[in-house]
């Protein structure tokens, strides 16, 4: 932490400071580390099956390449500001852009699966600062009332970036190689640590920082009670849930570190995550709310795949293809929302994207097995439009009103917690997916009954249809087998509805919830205290 008289000069000079070259040339910098970090979390996904098989592992094996990358990545993110002022914040941006680069070439040549986890781990602790810092750079780049258009422009790659990764990474594992899936980070890798250097440098307030000793103590506890729970939130479902005795130790031991990890970060001077920046009510709602959006936007990246290749019967890489419009609709809308950051109360801004974004999901919660590809097309573009709506104008209404020197530790949670709704959200949706699919199955199977007309008038077309091709004890078994399939079908769609219509209902909630934050003046600068 800065002493008084220091942090009273950082809040002085940070307000009159500007950077020497054009702030939209320090967008383009920060944003291509930012694409190439949210990239390679999605692109790798649909690699796992090539990844198992050319290394001699099985699928559950190869997951733990997304487990502790993702480990990593979180135990990084929140500390991300006092490593911004122990190194300097570009200096420590180059460095961790050559970490995630050297190691994204180490994942591709690894001859082994521990080789590529390894590797993987230390992706993810270079990869888990860029975002934080990438966005904290920007903020602090541009005056206060061109921030809106600037993050705009940034969040072009936050929202793009994700739907792009499954059908970039298809291709990419189908064309030539999964490790191609990690060779794609090096050019844009050395162009980003080039134009960083050239174009980025530290403010005034930043060079003046004392960051003092680091706090080990609740690095520690913090690095445990992420790294717990992550591993739960990932492996969780596999063993389902609490019926396996290590999950329940493992929620237990990140509550207990959690709870000490707050106390001391509250009690200590020094604090590896300054948690008081919490007390603002704009960034306390707004932390809420991105952990929410993470929940919502994850899980329907997860769950339209699951239902177009599981059940409309969709190749990888063409359910990526119709995932593709969501960039659309968000890049078509950025420029938009940019405009009106400059005009319009950010909350409203904020709302009106919740609302879309729930009205996208009911949409998708009306699916049937007879949809064709457009009925997939639209709810994604108007997705996107949501999403472009939401992800910039919340990261302005929440950290509109902190001073500067604040931007980098709070980044670092606001994208922490993002992810970690990202997670929770896909372990809920997939458990809920499995449970409701037999809740459905065990209500609809008592329509299976023999004495039902229905029933026995599909049996009896069915046998006829099998009954030239077999004989009739065996076309009696093939009519049987063929509703029961169709059984199994139906309640899984239903599951896949029920999961729609209830993050339909959250993006709702969330929507109202957005006019409790505080107004932040679309011009005009921030509040320094």
């Amino acid at each position: 932490m800065m002493a008084g008289g220091v942090m009273e000069e950082g809040k002085k000079t940070g307000m009159e400071w500007r950077p020497a070259v054009s702030p939209w040339l320090i967008a383009a910098t920060v944003m291509l580390p930012t694409f190439m970090e949210i990239l390679d979390t999605t692109i790798v996904s649909v690699a796992l099956p090539h990844i198992a098989g050319n290394l001699s592992a099985s699928t559950d094996e190869a997951t733990w390449t997304l487990t502790s990358y993702l480990v990593a990545n979180a135990i990084i993110l929140p500390a991300t500001g006092w490593f911004a002022r122990y190194f300097g914040r570009s200096r420590f941006l180059v460095y961790c852009i050559v970490i995630f680069t050297v190691s994204s070439f180490v994942c591709g040549i690894a001859e082994s699966l521990g080789m590529l986890i390894a590797a993987r781990v230390i992706q993810g602790a270079g990869g888990g600062a860029l975002q934080p810092i990438s966005q904290a750079i920007l903020l602090e780049s541009f005056p206060p009332e061109k921030r809106g258009m600037a993050m705009a422009a940034f969040g072009i790659g936050v929202v793009v970036a994700p739907i792009l990764g499954p059908t970039l990474g298809g291709w990419l594992t189908d064309q030539y190689s999964w490790r191609w899936a990690f060779y794609i980070n090096i050019p844009m890798g050395i162009l980003a640590v080039f134009m960083t250097r050239a174009f980025v440098e530290d403010p005034p307030y930043i060079k003046a920082a004392k960051p003092g000793r680091i706090d080990s103590i609740g690095f520690g506890l913090m690095a445990v009670s992420l790294a717990t729970l992550q591993i739960v939130l990932d492996k969780g479902q596999t063993d389902d849930w609490f019926s396996a005795p290590w999950v329940s130790w493992f929620i237990a031991i990140s509550a207990v570190t959690l709870i000490f990890f707050i106390v001391h970060e509250l009690r200590t001077k020094e604090p590896v995550v300054n948690l008081r920046v919490l007390k603002n009510r704009n960034f306390a709602m707004g932390t809420l709310l991105i952990t929410l959006v993470g929940v919502c936007l994850y899980s329907a990246i997860t769950l339209i795949p699951i239902y177009l290749q599981s059940l409309m019967g969709y190749t990888a890489m063409l359910s990526g293809l119709t995932l593709s419009p969501r960039g659309a609709g968000a890049l078509v809308t950025m420029p938009v929302v940019g405009f009106l950051m400059g005009a319009v109360d950010f909350r409203k801004v904020v709302g009106t994207g919740f609302l879309v974004l729930a009205i996208s999901l009911w949409q998708f919660g009306e699916i049937n097995l007879q949809i064709t590809m457009w009925d997939i097309i639209w709810p994604n573009i108007l997705m996107g439009v949501g999403l472009s709506m939401i992800f910039v104008p919340l990261s302005a209404v929440a950290m509109g009103m902190l001073p500067r020197e604040e931007m980098g530790n709070a980044s670092g949670i606001f994208n922490l917690m993002r992810n970690i709704g990202g997670s929770a959200g896909i372990s809920a949706v997939t458990t809920i997916l499995e449970r409701q699919a037999q809740v459905h199955q065990s209500n609809m199977v008592s329509h299976l009954s023999p004495g039902s007309p229905s029933f026995q008038f599909q049996s009896h077309r069915l046998q006829q249809t099998f009954g030239h091709y077999f004989p009739s004890t065996e076309a009696l078994r093939k009519a049987d087998g063929t509703l029961y399939n169709e059984l199994i079908r139906q309640s899984t769609l239903w599951a896949f509805i029920d999961n729609f219509r209830l993050l339909a209902a959250l993006s709702l909630l969330c929507a109202g919830t957005a006019l409790l934050m505080k107004r932040v003046k679309p011009k005009g600068p921030p509040s320094p205290e």
